[in-house]
């Protein structure tokens, strides 16, 4: 079987419009070629969410390394502003355009020909395991999670796991994640008593109270980083009341932050701590404060060790430089497979995701796989 061309692959799911939670045909071309490559093929869809499962090798094995990733892709904003076809994988000046390009059908494409290489080349001791899903840019419920639950299920076991997630901030190579901060959103929710503007002493406004308590909040530092993270962030993202009259004090006034967050915290504490500060406000300005939390992901961390190091010794010996371990950035995947074994995040450059014009490096998507392949005979070694 002749070696599989990752960029040539990439073109392929580029051109599926896998917008969440929308499939595009992205997995079924997967599935097509990794059954193809000799790896045995489940969809494990759930709640409308397409995922797909793919195993080489005797099941149960001591020795399992494992690939995560997604197909689908963000909405494509003002389509007339792309100067290249959004899924049309056109290639110029050296770069492959289109949405999904680099977030992160290259990144798929690249391990997903590595492994089918590797295992039809130098068949190892031991089994690869590749779990894609439909819903990492989505509400992530149905996804990677289904993808855990099926393997336990069925007692189907990674030893380790990378995903493939863009983490280059600017050069191939420079960055690995061996963890994420936690994030989590709190909407409040002042209710107070409606007036007229010009006799407030008969009014209770609930600006007075949101102002202070966004304040208060965004003026707290939260800690000074820890040994593996920068110092959590709370930012408030918007402040409505829905007021249009100037001589009206509202009833009522509504705000949102979020907040990433180290392991210096929890999404617990942290939610008390907004319910506490939020209390104690609306004692002072005598009137109520509704609080709602959503927490999308702890932080977490895979300690310095063998895997960093494996993966390390890999891109440094591709690319020439030793990449820094790093916690930065958002929410990925990784956060759900933490709960199953070690794992760390590598890789392309991804200065252009979710943007106007999204585009891929041709070259480092053939480097990405030479990583993964090296990674995987060394891993087996």
């Amino acid at each position: 079987m002749s070696p599989i061309d990752p960029a040539r692959l990439t073109a392929d799911l580029i051109r599926c419009a896998s917008v969440t939670p929308v499939e595009g045909g992205a997995l079924v071309l997967l599935e097509k070629q990794l059954t193809e490559g000799g790896f045995t093929c489940c969809r494990v869809d759930r709640g409308g969410v397409s995922n797909l499962f793919a195993r080489w090798g005797d099941k149960g094995h001591a020795r399992t390394f494992g690939f995560n990733g997604h197909t689908d892709v963000v909405p494509l904003g003002d389509e007339a502003a792309w100067t290249m076809p959004p899924f049309g994988a056109e290639e110029k000046d050296g770069f492959m355009y289109g949405r999904g390009a680099t977030d992160m059908k290259s990144g798929v494409a690249a391990f997903v020909a590595a492994a089918i290489d590797f295992v039809g080349d130098t068949p190892p001791d031991g089994a690869v395991i590749l779990t894609i899903t439909g819903d990492e840019e989505g509400d992530a419920i149905d996804g990677t999670t289904a993808l855990l639950d099926y393997m336990a299920a069925e007692d189907e076991a990674m030893s380790v796991c990378l995903v493939g997630e863009p983490t280059c901030p600017d050069s191939m190579g420079e960055m690995i994640k061996i963890g994420r901060r936690g994030s989590m959103t709190a909407w409040f929710t002042v209710t107070g008593v409606q007036g007229h503007s010009a006799y407030p002493h008969r009014a209770n406004n609930p600006l007075n109270a949101m102002v202070r308590l966004m304040d208060h909040l965004a003026s707290h530092q939260l800690d000074q980083g820890t040994a593996h993270f920068d110092a959590s962030t709370l930012a408030v993202v918007t402040i409505d009341t829905g007021n249009n009259a100037t001589n009206v004090i509202p009833a009522q006034a509504n705000a949102t932050v979020n907040i990433r967050f180290n392991d210096s915290h929890s999404g617990a504490s942290l939610s008390q701590w907004l319910r506490d500060e939020s209390s104690k406000i609306a004692a002072e300005f005598g009137l109520e404060i509704g609080v709602r939390i959503s927490i999308s992901g702890e932080s977490f961390i895979t300690a310095p060790g063998p895997l960093s190091d494996l993966v390390s010794a890999s891109v440094e010996a591709e690319c020439g430089v030793k990449p820094e371990l790093s916690t930065t950035g958002g929410t990925s995947d990784a956060r759900f497979v933490k709960n199953h074994c070690p794992v760390v995040e590598f890789g392309l450059v991804g200065r252009t995701m979710h943007q106007v014009d999204e585009r891929v490096e041709v070259a480092q998507i053939h480097q990405l796989k030479a990583i993964y392949s090296r990674i995987l005979t060394d891993y087996f070694g």
